[in-house]
């Protein structure tokens, strides 16, 4: 019985280890849209920047808050862009955060 309760509690040790590591991906994935974002606007504090496309994250469950923050900003800036290249560079940059985070 005892093997049992050790594979259930790797199981879920494993999953946790997943979801966070997922969870700081994305986190940082949405760091770097931030700066590259900053930087075809034109923003003098790309960190600033960078925060709050994290922090635009929270709004809800997915990507559709940080594509609509973006989109939203570089329109407004000026920037011609369209969301599917948005997308683009969020699964480019997915990619990148996910291999840094597992780098450590």
């Amino acid at each position: 019985m005892s093997t049992i309760k050790d594979r259930e509690k790797g199981f879920e040790t494993k999953f946790a280890l997943d979801e966070e590591q997922r969870f700081r991906a994305i986190v940082r994935r949405n760091r770097l849209l931030g700066a590259w974002a900053a930087g075809l606007m034109g923003h003098t504090d790309a960190d600033a920047y960078a925060q709050s496309v994290v922090e635009a994250d929270f709004e809800e469950v997915g990507d559709e808050d940080v594509l609509r923050k973006l989109s939203g900003d570089l329109k407004a800036a000026g920037v011609s862009i369209s969301q599917e290249e948005i997308r683009s560079k969020m699964l480019e940059l997915m990619a990148q955060a996910a291999t840094q985070v597992h780098q450590g």
